[in-house]
């Protein structure tokens, strides 16, 4: 058997240092900033997702699935998967 995957519109933010307050509060994630060494931090967004708790860095776009669901997406992957219809009014 074949199968195509169903076109569905998803809504779709791009995390960056300037938007991580909005897209934090959006998505309902948690800021953290983890040292890997003395003199080096990661910084990212964890965010509750049905697959338990995932990390979004900054150029990880964070969908918002059919479901209401929140996860992030690297962006190579999303710019192979989705088509940018426009930007989402608030």
């Amino acid at each position: 058997m074949k199968a195509r995957k169903k076109p569905v519109e998803v809504e779709a933010r791009q995390l960056t240092k300037e938007n991580l307050t909005e897209v934090r509060k959006w998505c309902g994630g948690t800021f953290a900033i983890e040292d890997v060494t003395d003199e080096v931090s990661q910084e990212y967004l964890t965010i509750k997702t049905v697959e338990g708790i995932m990390a979004a860095d900054f150029g990880d776009y964070i969908i918002k699935g059919v479901n209401g669901e929140f996860y992030p997406c690297k962006p190579d992957i999303f710019h192979k998967t989705y088509e940018i219809l426009g930007e989402v009014s608030e």
